[in-house]
């Protein structure tokens, strides 16, 4: 893996190392924690509990470091995307935090901002085409995740748990298989943990903006 640009200044110029390996290994943390959730186990409320304080600690506290530090890099994609991750992440810790005292959140309001969402996530994975098929791939299971939990609120069986706990498997995965590529690969000299690049190819480069990740 070398460094590169996709438009900014190289990575020695910019005012901290690249955040964005802490962001995705707190991200994955996080949605380990989700993992018993999503499938059903853990529900008792010592497990919600624990569940949501890994959500704020790792899922809202890594990824809003991650946000402010790639801002700061003036990475306008990952800054945007980590710290709108971090504040969801809060949600996740409040929701699961009242489950575990029988409080449940409104699901009208929760399905409004879950279809928010899917249109935001949907708008972002065909950005994260310009920079990296495996970024696309990352955001394609944000994607399927978020279609589930809508059909969950629409009435659908089953079978939306199975695919919230398998998309979340994923994102854990897919996740620190990219934060391993920013962090080994340099170090090894070698492509270790593969980084494939983009699907599309830009007509211009406008502007200033930097990808999610900078060393490819």
């Amino acid at each position: 893996m070398t460094e590169t640009s996709h438009s900014g200044p190289a990575a020695h110029t910019q005012p901290m190392a690249d955040p964005t390996p802490i962001g995705l290994i707190c991200l994955a943390i996080g949605c380990a924690a989700l993992v018993p959730i999503a499938f059903g186990m853990s529900l008792t409320p010592a497990g919600l509990r624990t569940a949501a304080i890994f959500c704020l600690l790792f899922g809202a506290g890594g990824q809003l470091v991650a946000g402010v530090g790639n801002l700061l890099n003036r990475n306008l994609y990952g800054g945007t995307l980590f710290t709108s991750f971090a504040f969801n992440w809060v949600i996740n810790w409040w929701v699961l935090d009242g489950l575990s005292r029988g409080q449940v959140a409104d699901p009208v309001v929760v399905f409004a901002v879950d279809v928010c969402f899917l249109i935001v996530f949907v708008v972002f994975t065909y950005g994260f085409g310009f920079f990296s098929s495996l970024l696309m791939a990352f955001l394609v299971d944000i994607d399927i995740l978020y279609v589930a939990r809508i059909a969950r609120h629409l009435g659908g069986g089953d079978w939306t748990g199975i695919v919230i706990g398998v998309c979340t498997v994923a994102l854990c995965a897919i996740s620190l298989w990219i934060a391993f590529a920013l962090l080994i690969n340099p170090v090894a000299g070698r492509v270790l943990f593969a980084f494939p690049g983009p699907i599309f190819r830009a007509r211009t480069r406008a502007g200033s903006a930097k990808g999610p990740v900078d060393a490819v």
